[in-house]
């Protein structure tokens, strides 16, 4: 990200005020800001389409509202500025549904929308119907741009509103109907400005009260058990390394979410895995025995927490969050800490005293990572056939680039790849769905929009990839050259288990439920244009790997799994109340 401070306007790129249309001044404002490619679906903002190619923008046309939506957000997670979506307005409502992904997952998705004009509204206009309250769940900034005087000051806003604080997606609904063209075709003496400090996230970094940070290094370091559990906030913020220095200094085991995996290196002697639902058991067991939790950059939800039994109820609990009212949201806090993660913890480093050499407790935590490696080498070896998943992600792990993108569904896709594929590399970054199934594929797609050298490698299930199945074509089209391994076990294996215990063995047809076609994806992929192949026994599955890495060509690995397969379940302290965890994926 770029924060270098330009000398016009007090640090704004900026040009003298001309007169241009509105559709010039979104495609010099967008291009300004560094977006490289916006993702929509015909027929939309045709004039701002036609401007943005005249800039150097590319655009990618979608086949679905939602598929858009997931490519900005896969393109703003790894590019780390804002990926930018629009459509017509009856598409809004599907966008709409679009961003819930990115905003749970807390990344920065500008979404315009075209709407009617004034006039036209509450007058039953064909394919109208109102957008604010659709998109209000799903935006931290949703407005309308009613003229072009607005546009200069709402778009501008969007950027600052999507990348400050805690990244989420922003709204502008902009008038003129299906293409927005009165907006577009408008013309005013407007003022290309480019506030640099917000074209990436985060935008600022703010600083924690230094009257605090003692008060939490004193209670670090006289802690027996302490443990560090790193959110998504500090994945965004870039705290890593900061992170591992302090985990070092202090001898304290880091576990991860989900979102956060690979913060650190995850074959390193402190790192004890994601934990949670979609977790490793050993993580649970060492946080669950912690005396304290130092929380950074996590929001402490049912997921992080195993339905807030790790750690348990009146654990003590430091939290350091960019936002202020996530301190303290789900657990008491001891002391917390507004602030910056990489920024806060940096400034914990710099109070460090006595550095620690590895503990009895941290000697514990590494036993248990130990012995949960011992449990599932047989399996992450096995040469069953039909195939284990295990030994599919063995072969992820073995087979990802060291500066390879892994992008994953949820699901069962996110409790396999989340407990069994290491990200050992400091180049490779791990994306996960918040929880929209179907995400993962065309999310990958806008990975590689947005980092276009480096191996993009989508990993779902067989239910994951048929919701955007139609992307491919998407792909072939623009170019885009993933990988995608699809865990074929024909079936929304993760409700199996639910489904049958629901039927209790009555009479019935069950596999209604669960049971999909068993269908060769790498075949239809072929048909489309891309690579694709079927792999059903895993001694194969390292050259699949290559040959699609090498193809030149969006490619397809169908990989057949056993139905019987189930991901590891989370480990739960003993007494500890817990829901079953279902959604509907691999």
């Amino acid at each position: 990200m770029d924060n270098d401070r330009h000398k016009a306007e007090g640090g704004r790129g900026s040009a003298a005020a001309r007169v241009m249309s509105g559709a010039r001044f979104i495609a010099e404002t967008l291009q300004g800001y560094g977006v490289t490619h916006v993702f929509f679906v015909e027929a939309t903002l045709h004039k701002t389409l036609i401007e943005l190619e005249a800039v150097g923008v590319r655009r990618v046309g979608t086949r679905t509202e939602k598929g858009a939506a997931y490519m900005a957000d896969g393109y703003a997670r790894v590019s780390r500025r804002p990926g930018v979506c629009f459509c017509q307005s009856v598409g809004a409502a599907n966008l709409a549904a679009g961003l819930q992904d990115p905003y749970l997952g807390l990344s920065p998705v500008i979404a315009l929308t075209g709407k009617k004009l004034p006039i036209a509204q509450h007058r039953n206009a064909y394919q109208e119907i109102r957008h604010a309250p659709m998109f209000e769940p799903v935006t931290k900034y949703n407005v309308a741009v009613e003229t072009i005087e607005q546009l200069p000051f709402l778009l501008r806003q969007a950027f600052r509103e999507a990348t400050s604080g805690a990244p989420r997606p922003v709204h502008l609904d902009i008038a003129g109907g299906w293409g927005a063209q009165a907006i577009e075709s408008a013309t005013a003496a407007m003022q290309v400005i480019i506030e640099k400090d917000f074209a990436g996230y985060p935008a600022v970094r703010p600083e924690p009260e230094p009257g605090r940070l003692p008060a939490v290094m004193e209670r670090l370091e006289k802690a027996e058990r302490p443990v560090i559990v790193a959110g998504g906030g500090a994945a965004q913020s870039l705290a890593g390394p900061e992170i591992l220095q302090l985990a070092e200094a202090l001898a304290i085991p880091v576990a991860t979410s989900l979102n956060a995996k690979g913060i650190i290196p995850e074959d390193h002697e402190l790192c004890v895995g994601v934990v949670g639902t979609y977790s490793r058991a050993c993580a649970n067991r060492v946080v669950a025995a912690a005396d304290l939790v130092l929380f950074i950059g996590s929001g402490t939800g049912d997921q992080v927490t195993n339905e807030w039994t790790v750690p348990p109820p009146g654990t003590p609990v430091i939290q350091i969050d960019i936002d202020p009212r996530e301190l303290g949201r789900s657990y008491p806090n001891a002391i917390p800490v507004a602030g910056d993660a990489k920024t806060t913890v940096a400034r914990l480093l710099g109070l460090v005293g006595q550095r620690r050499q590895a503990t009895s407790w941290s000697r514990h935590a590494a036993s248990l990572v130990r012995q949960w490696e011992e449990q599932m080498e047989p399996l992450c070896r096995s040469g069953q056939v039909p195939m284990r998943v295990e030994r599919l992600c063995r072969e992820v792990t073995r087979m990802l680039p060291e500066n390879g993108v892994l992008v994953v569904d949820t699901g069962f896709s996110g409790i396999w790849t989340g407990a069994l594929v290491d990200i050992t590399q400091p180049g490779q970054t791990f994306l996960r769905a918040a929880g929209s199934l179907g995400w993962a594929f065309p999310a990958a797609m806008g990975a590689k929009c947005a980092a276009p050298d480096r191996p993009v490698v989508c990993f779902t299930g067989d239910g994951g990839f048929w919701y955007h199945l139609s992307e491919l074509e998407t792909a072939v089209r623009c170019g885009i050259k993933t990988v995608t391994v699809v865990n074929n076990n024909h079936s929304f294996g993760q409700t199996i288990d639910i489904i049958q215990r629901e039927y209790g063995g009555q009479p019935g047809n069950e596999g209604d439920l669960y049971l999909l076609n068993d269908v060769n994806f790498a075949e239809i992929a072929k048909a489309i244009g891309c690579f694709g192949l079927r792999v059903t026994r895993p001694e194969d599955l390292a050259d699949a790997f290559r040959q699609a890495l090498a193809s030149d060509l969006p490619a397809v690995i169908d990989v057949v799994t056993d139905i019987a397969c189930r991901a590891p379940a989370p480990w739960t302290p003993e007494g500890g109340e817990r829901h079953e965890v279902c959604e509907t994926g691999e």
